[in-house]
């Protein structure tokens, strides 16, 4: 239902708002100083009324930064490849779900983002205590599980619209908060992130 809720405000947002709030979202995430130094950063192409990512591959890809995007696999595991620019990208269906672009070269298989600096998330929602509200496809719950069992610590970061940033989301025990939210207004940290 919460999801459901997130989703159709998303929806009823225009082409205009889409690429005002993308162009904002990227030179926000692009001033965190995670960012600035990161070698290899995880990401994802946004879809639909995602907010906006592909200004800030572009802006990352030019800086010679390392983006791993994610593609879909069966089991909704994820697996990666690098970006090498929006040519590097194919339109892929997954059944019954949406399109999503990935990258259409080389695999580098599911453990290749726990080298990554940064990985940058999707969601609909977070809340106070850095707590995600994800679609519920469990994609990134892996990756986060994945990232804990190799000891692994990047900087987590979500990507949102400001509405998005609320009191409190449902949590399950598996569930580990990000360290910051990006909107296109600004950042927040959390205190009580790993």
């Amino acid at each position: 239902m919460l999801r459901r809720e997130f989703l159709a405000v998303r929806n009823r947002l225009t082409a205009d708002d889409l690429r005002e709030a993308a162009g904002a979202l990227a030179g926000r995430a692009l001033e965190l100083p995670e960012l600035a130094r990161a070698r290899s950063v995880a990401a994802y192409v946004s879809v639909g009324s995602e907010p906006g990512t592909l200004a800030l591959l572009d802006a990352l890809h030019a800086r010679g930064v390392q983006v791993l995007l994610p593609a879909l696999l069966p089991d909704n595991d994820l697996d990666w490849g690098a970006y090498a620019g929006e040519g590097s990208l194919a339109r892929v269906q997954h059944g019954g779900k949406m399109a999503l672009f990935e990258p259409s070269g080389e695999r580098l298989g599911p453990d290749a983002v726990t080298g990554a600096d940064v990985v940058l998330l999707p969601g609909l929602a977070v809340d106070g205590r850095g707590m995600r509200l994800g679609r519920g496809g469990g994609s990134y719950d892996r990756v986060l599980a994945r990232l804990e069992r190799a000891g692994a610590h990047p900087a987590l970061v979500v990507l949102l619209y400001d509405s998005e940033v609320v009191e409190r989301v449902p949590a399950e025990v598996h569930d580990r908060p990000v360290d910051a939210v990006v909107t296109p207004s600004g950042v927040r940290r959390f205190q009580n992130s790993a």
